[in-house]
């Protein structure tokens, strides 16, 4: 997986460097998006894993396209590493949803970050509506159901 880890490491670069910048700095939601990276690696780990069910597989294969797509309901190119609201948004909303149907062992033994998954999981659904808007949120939740 040269391209996941390629897509990885260039989006903890851009990150690093934005939030190192005076408009990064200035983000309410800076430590949410300094996490986007380790929360693509885990969406491709449990796409792949063999105790992760098909249909899940399914729903973490289009979060994975979601995050590497470049036009998507906060386009990137047009508004810069905040962009990647929505593609964390989704990605916690996925995994949210994968905590309900199987065992929090298999994300934990992928997750790669420093926070505890479980815990950031359930922060950015509890403020999805607040971090990208409740119009955003709503259809999010919509598509990835």
């Amino acid at each position: 997986m040269d391209t996941e880890m390629d897509f990885y490491q260039n989006l903890r670069n851009k990150m690093k460097n934005w939030l190192l910048s005076e408009e990064g700095k200035k983000t309410e939601w800076a430590d949410y998006l300094m996490l986007a990276p380790d929360l693509f690696h885990l969406l491709c780990k449990l796409a792949i894993d063999p105790d992760v069910p098909t249909a899940d597989k399914a729903k973490l294969g289009a979060a994975v396209v979601y995050f590497i797509f470049p036009v998507d309901l906060i386009p990137e190119a047009l508004v810069g590493p905040l962009g990647y609201a929505d593609d964390i948004a989704v990605a916690a909303w996925v995994l949210n949803t994968l905590l309900n149907r199987i065992d929090q062992e298999i994300i934990l033994k992928h997750w790669a970050g420093e926070v505890p998954i479980l815990e950031l999981i359930q922060n950015i659904v509890a403020q999805g509506d607040k971090m990208i808007g409740s119009g955003l949120w709503e259809k999010i939740k919509r598509r990835f159901s």
